[in-house]
């Protein structure tokens, strides 16, 4: 598949990138899994192991794409009650409701079209907030961090998993190596749309990480915050809590 010239006009901004995620919705769960050599799956699994006591826990997942997470966390915890996804992009949410059907369970898990900077649902109505591969698209990363403790209950969780760079020197220079010339060049024949991930690699290296991003989330209101790296080192898994 030959990739849309027009796609690579230019690199989208944090704001206008769900209408980028409109376009590769189609093949997206499909690249994830292919790229990441199937370790996205190995990696959300990791959230279950951090989700507050209790059953019947109230979930959201926020830039929730075609509603992985949600499925995933409901599927193998056995303790998740109802499930809220927000994205921006209709086509993953499209996606999304459509796995949802199959699953079974449009009476626990409802998708949404909202933007993770501006909830827009009641204060202190979630057991448990997750984001995965999506914080790193939110223009104001502050106040989408603030806001997700707003929605929290006290006693509640917030589950980041974002991409990170690895400490070691070489595993990194692989890491890199495959980011920038790899992963970007099979991505874009797949999914026709080089700018997509392009945009992947130039986020990626931009974004906070670490004991950077452990202090947004701690301005944010966050305590007893904690940074788990996973594979390595190429993602990390936030975890803060809401006294």
């Amino acid at each position: 598949m030959t990739p849309d010239p027009s796609s690579t006009a230019s690199i989208p901004t944090e704001a206008d990138s769900w209408q980028m995620f409109d376009r590769i919705a189609k093949r997206y769960d499909l690249l994830n899994h292919l790229l990441s050599f199937r370790q996205d799956i190995g990696m959300r699994k990791r959230m279950i192991r951090h989700l507050p006591e209790g059953d019947s826990l109230a979930l959201l997942d926020l830039a929730t794409g075609t509603g992985d997470v949600l499925l995933q966390l409901h599927r193998l915890s056995g303790r998740i009650g109802t499930g809220v996804g927000l994205d921006m992009s209709s086509g993953m949410l499209g996606y999304g409701r459509h796995k949802i059907l199959e699953a079974g369970l449009e009476n626990d898990l409802h998708l949404l079209r909202s933007n993770a900077m501006l909830i827009g649902l009641r204060e202190a109505s979630f057991d448990v907030a997750t984001i995965s591969f999506g914080i790193r698209n939110v223009p104001d990363v502050p106040k989408a961090l603030r806001d997700i403790h707003r929605v929290l209950k006290p006693g509640g969780r917030s589950l980041v998993l974002e991409f990170s760079l690895p400490a070691n020197p070489f595993i990194r220079w692989g890491y890199l190596f495959y980011f920038r010339h790899i992963l970007t060049r099979i991505g874009a024949w797949i999914s026709g749309d080089a700018q997509a991930y392009t945009y992947l690699n130039t986020t990626v290296e931009a974004f906070p990480y670490g004991d950077d991003f452990v202090a947004l989330m701690k301005d944010a209101g966050f305590s007893h915050v904690e940074a788990h790296p996973l594979t390595f080192g190429i993602a990390t898994l936030y975890v803060g809590h809401k006294d």
